[in-house]
């Protein structure tokens, strides 16, 4: 069976019109106003958990009130179970990645779990500017007894720390290996 010029011609078109239904898709949605620039990724072992700010105020850095209402928002959100999530063992490595744009600011991230040493604190990222990954460690290194362990990240320029743009929380759950 041989295809005619019009079948292949035909062929094309809809693959022109699908590739620009598409592309004008993205760019429609890319206008929207939405805070898909600013994200934030878990990693652990071989999956990921990507979030978008828990608490963010338009590119603008948060005021003290804000911090706080975000803080006691969080605590709600870890007791009732509703941060983002994953499973974690001990023998899985952890790592925490953020968008170009929150990279270009500044960030930095850490786990309130961790060796005494750290005062009950781990650091995933500290100070990173124009980095997009923390880098990946022993989650045994990172996690607290509880079982349950906060990551917190945080976007902010490293010459300025009191502005804090975006915060991101996930919740680690520890299972048995």
């Amino acid at each position: 069976m041989s295809l005619s010029t019009r079948a292949v011609a035909g062929l094309g078109a809809v693959v022109v019109i699908a590739a620009g239904t598409v592309g004008g898709s993205i760019a429609y949605a890319s206008n929207q106003h939405e805070i898909s620039d600013h994200r934030a990724t878990l990693v652990v072992g071989n999956s990921s958990l990507v979030a978008d700010p828990f608490c963010f105020n338009a590119g603008q850095p948060l005021t003290e009130q804000q911090q706080e209402e975000c803080q006691d928002k969080a605590g709600k959100a870890l007791e009732d179970g509703s941060l983002p999530k994953s499973d974690v063992t001990v023998s899985d490595r952890i790592g925490v990645g953020v968008s170009p744009e929150v990279a270009e600011h500044g960030w930095w991230a850490n786990t309130n779990g961790g060796q005494q040493g750290q005062g009950g604190r781990f650091i995933l990222a500290s100070a990173a500017k124009d980095a997009t990954y923390s880098g990946s460690v022993p989650a045994s290194k990172a996690l607290n007894a509880s079982g349950k362990t906060l990551i917190t990240v945080v976007e902010t320029d490293p010459k300025a720390p009191d502005a804090i743009y975006g915060v991101w929380y996930f919740q680690l759950n520890t299972q048995a290996d």
